[in-house]
């Protein structure tokens, strides 16, 4: 198979769908201006070809910051793209949906991967994804859109996930999670007064959460937010974290950009050597894929906030970029089979 892209700054879909020949799957980044009509035009252009889309930011080489990309499969994959709706409530209404689209592109464990786009509610939506997928042991990746809108064949929805479910007729898929953090110190919690539905974290081991971590930080609460990007929560979840980042202070509580439950046990994480990890990750592909059509990979927005400051995101593209044909999206929470995760990497390999 292979990967194109195509990108405008000036949100021109016709300049990013130039050179775009007889796609099997596409996928659609664009600007909140100017989405509900490149979906239209997209789907004009290209009628009755999968299609996914969301509002945000994508990359190759460079960031498409307010514009528009297009991220698309060529000549070798089976697709198939859907909506599942109302997935504030009741998410599982349409999974069967998800069921047929399997058995449409003939799915199996090492050569299919599902990549989803979603507006809210992540962690219950993967949960229930997870009910179909985890069944045929078939992989996911995926992140959070902006503006609560999201778009599949032509159509725009709101309080939905959407996905593509992709088969390479050419070799294997392998999905990937990059953690940049690692535990600081042996600081364990239990968190408790929790509001999942607006993910509120109030108390860790009964005692204020912004108390507890400016306590050990030492910060105030201006700059609890940009501590974060440092200094975020993990959930233990078996032998892995799931990264959890602070997204404001509400009075004594910390909101999150992930859903936090009473009793879940937390620890407080580190940013540790980056850019060793990022070098990690490319051996252990290099490793597992000797030969590569493509990655496709979703960075968190804060890993790119971090990665800017620093003056590593063109590094970190070219470096991933030597892997072959990558390209991107920048997320507001990623996804990785069953877990939603913050400041994180997801990637899709394909053979």
């Amino acid at each position: 198979m292979k990967q194109y892209f195509g990108m405008s700054h000036q949100g021109s879909l016709e300049e990013a769908l130039y050179g775009l020949h007889q796609p099997q799957f596409i996928m659609l980044i664009s600007n909140e201006k100017q989405f509900e009509t490149h979906v239209k035009e997209l789907e004009k252009r290209f009628p009755g070809v999968p299609s996914i889309g969301c509002i945000g930011m994508c990359y190759r080489m460079g960031i498409v910051e307010n514009g528009v990309g297009v991220i698309a499969f060529t000549d070798g994959v089976s697709a198939a793209a859907n909506v599942l709706e109302q997935v504030s409530t009741m998410p599982v209404k349409c999974i069967q949906r998800l069921e047929r689209d399997l058995q449409k592109v003939g799915s199996s464990r090492n050569n299919t991967v599902c990549i989803d786009f979603c507006t809210g509610n992540d962690a219950c939506v993967l949960t229930t994804v997870n009910t179909v997928l985890g069944k045929q042991g078939i992989s996911l990746v995926g992140g959070t859109g902006g503006e609560g809108r999201v778009s599949a064949n032509g159509r725009v929805y709101q309080d939905a996930a959407v996905y593509g479910v992709v088969r390479n007729l050419g070799g294997r898929v392998k999905t990937y999670k990059e953690n940049i953090y690692h535990q600081l110190g042996n600081y364990r919690f239990i968190a408790s007064d929790t509001d999942r539905a607006n993910y509120i974290l109030g108390a860790l081991n009964g005692k204020p959460a912004k108390q507890v971590y400016q306590s050990i930080l030492r910060v105030t609460d201006e700059e609890i937010l940009t501590r974060t990007f440092q200094n975020p929560f993990g959930k233990v979840n078996g032998d892995d974290t799931c990264i959890i980042s602070i997204k404001e202070v509400q009075g004594n509580a910390l909101a999150c950009y992930r859903q936090v439950n009473d009793s879940d046990v937390l620890i407080l994480l580190e940013l540790g050597d980056y850019k060793a990890t990022v070098k990690e990750t490319i051996t252990q592909i290099y490793q597992d894929f000797p030969h590569r059509s493509a990655v496709f990979s979703i960075n968190c927005l804060f890993r790119y906030k971090l990665f800017s400051e620093h003056g590593y995101m063109k590094r970190y593209l070219r470096d991933m970029s030597a892997l072959g044909s990558h390209a991107g999206v920048i997320g507001y929470g990623e996804h990785y089979n069953n877990r939603f995760v913050n400041q994180s990497m997801t990637c899709v390999v394909f053979e």
